[in-house]
């Protein structure tokens, strides 16, 4: 009795084996959202084209997996809805918080990069206290700087983009004391700073200085370069959090591009500047 109960014990984990390694996916295509809209990151080209520094990453982050990416651009604030929902299998720009965490998992990253305000040269706020310097929402000294920016930016409006760590960082921080303005992508953001409806926008510092070296001199980098809280500083792929062989997968090839330098080289590309992940 015993050893037949023990046999048909071993047939039934056998079993469940097998179901489990044939349920395993296989990952050769995999769909890729990006928001084609948030340059120097991504952005679509006038021959409608996407390029910039994740398309970068990818293309050889795909190409040394041996995976064949569909590549597909939709807005950003629908970008976590359709990974969830099964339409896309890996999304490009993803920055980890813990709120994100919650929602979907995150390969190591790509670059790091932190949040600063982008304003008007001649505005109110070309001038933030702690301009320049790199700091913590963490830390005293961070904490510290926050309180004398937003005695700085008081009754003042401040934009960000749906869905971003970034204006969810403006809320919390600076929320009751300014008029907080969401948009559905950066470059609105930048349009409405432009026409003088904004007096700042929090952003990536990336984007942030692409945009300012591009206005001729009318906008500018202001405040300190900040990471630390809900911020997500860590550009990653993200992923659902029941594919963890196609997170593996893509943390394999991630590990060989920075290993080899070609991240640095992409980043010096697209930012003038190396940003990619050290140690």
């Amino acid at each position: 009795m015993n050893k037949t109960i023990t046999v048909l014990a071993a047939c039934a984990l056998s079993a469940l084996t097998f179901a489990g390694a044939a349920s395993a996916k296989e990952w050769k295509t995999v769909n890729v959202g990006v928001e084609g809209a948030f340059p120097p990151f991504n952005a679509t080209a006038p021959n409608g084209q996407l390029e910039g520094l994740d398309l970068d990453v990818i293309n050889e982050v795909c190409k040394r997996a041996k995976l064949e990416c569909n590549i597909v651009a939709q807005d950003w604030d629908s970008q976590i809805p359709s990974l969830v929902a099964g339409k896309f299998d890996v999304i490009l720009t993803a920055g980890p918080n813990p709120e994100r965490r919650k929602t979907i998992d995150f390969s190591d990253p790509y670059v790091i990069t932190p949040n600063t305000f982008l304003a008007a040269a001649d505005g109110p706020l070309a001038k933030l206290p702690h301009d320049g310097e790199s700091l913590s929402s963490e830390t005293e000294e961070g904490k510290a700087a926050l309180a004398e920016i937003k005695e700085a930016v008081k009754g003042l409006t401040l934009g960000g983009s749906l869905s971003t760590s970034q204006l969810q960082f403006v809320e919390e921080n600076f929320g009751d004391a300014v008029e907080v303005r969401s948009y559905k992508s950066s470059e609105q953001v930048l349009l409405d700073l432009e026409a003088g409806r904004l007096d700042a926008q929090y952003d990536n510092v990336v984007f942030a200085r692409d945009r300012a070296e591009k206005s001729n001199g009318a906008l500018k980098i202001s405040g300190p370069l900040l990471v630390g809280g809900i911020q997500a500083t860590n550009v990653c792929l993200g992923v659902r959090k029941e594919d963890g062989e196609l997170k593996e997968i893509l943390n394999k090839a991630l590990a060989e591009l920075k290993s080899d330098g070609t991240l640095a080289k992409i980043s010096e590309k697209w930012f003038k500047l190396d940003l990619s992940p050290k140690g």
